[in-house]
Parts: structure tokens; C-alpha cells; sequence
């Protein structure tokens, strides 16, 4: 293992799979700003954020629930054993987030990062729209954050 390898947080993707992922996310945010916003059969929004420690503006495609008439649930489970960065960057600066739904203009949002009985009743209800979902969490060593966003 070389020593870039080794100098990588634990559970952080190689270049590579960065670099793909990077490319997928572009792809799939030009779908959504196109009006064609699902991907295997969940819907997906936009979700600005800025850069926990960079302070760059990020944009990260995420699949969304729908909670009420105006307020969207998310997960953050990212594959691996932490925490996927934009859930980092929303949580840093939460009064910078936004979300672009398919077609439209971004809206500011407050993000509320559930738990207890709030976290166990949007759970049911996500787990209820996507059971793969539910399965992938039963699969990692962590409790996958919910997060509410209610347009300001």
C-alpha cells in the first residue's frame, strides 16, 4: 500500500471511483434540471450545499421522500461506514442549503436531522416507498441520518 493509500480517511474512495461518481452525479443533476428527475424508480432532487471545509458551493443529486405537502425526507446512506460528505456540508452549513426539484429554480431549505419517534416515523414511511432501502440499511453498522428540508 503506498502512502497516499494509507494517508486516505477509512472507508474514503480511491481517485477512481471518485472520478466516476463525480461524472454519474453531473449526469444525473443535468436529468433533473432537464424536468426528468427519478432513478430507479425513486424521485431525485438537487441538493445545494457548500463545502464543510472548502466553503465551495457543492450540488449532489439525492433521492427524496415526500413528507407533507411541502417538506422533503432524505437519507444519508452513502455505502460505506460513514457519513456521505454532503450530509457533512448540509450540517456545517445548514442556512446555505437549497434543492432543485426537477425542471425548477432552487429553493432555500431548512434541513432538520431527525431522531427518536420523529426519525422512526419517517423511517416506516421511506422504508414503506423503498423496502431496497431498509434492506441496505440493515446491511451497514450504522444508523443511517434522515433529514427533513422545509422550504424557508
Amino acid at each position: 500500500m503506498t502512502a497516499k493509500q494509507q494517508a486516505r480517511r477509512p472507508g474514503t474512495p480511491g481517485a477512481f471511483s471518485r472520478w466516476m461518481q463525480h461524472r454519474a452525479n453531473a449526469r444525473m443533476n443535468r436529468k433533473v434540471r432537464r424536468g426528468r428527475g427519478t432513478f430507479m424508480g425513486m424521485d431525485v432532487l438537487i441538493l445545494n450545499t457548500v463545502g464543510s471545509r472548502s466553503g465551495q458551493r457543492r450540488e449532489t443529486p439525492v433521492a427524496w421522500f415526500a413528507d407533507g405537502a411541502d417538506d422533503r425526507l432524505i437519507v444519508a446512506s452513502g455505502g460505506g461506514s460513514r457519513n456521505p460528505d454532503w450530509f457533512d456540508n448540509l450540517m456545517a452549513h445548514p442556512e446555505q442549503a437549497a434543492i432543485e426539484l426537477p425542471g425548477r429554480d432552487p429553493v432555500p431549505v431548512t434541513p432538520h436531522h431527525l431522531d427518536g419517534a420523529e426519525r422512526e416515523r419517517a423511517w416506516r414511511l421511506i422504508a414503506t416507498a423503498q423496502p431496497r432501502i431498509a434492506k441496505y440499511q440493515g446491511k451497514s453498522d450504522r444508523e443511517y441520518p434522515v433529514v427533513r428540508l422545509s422550504p424557508r
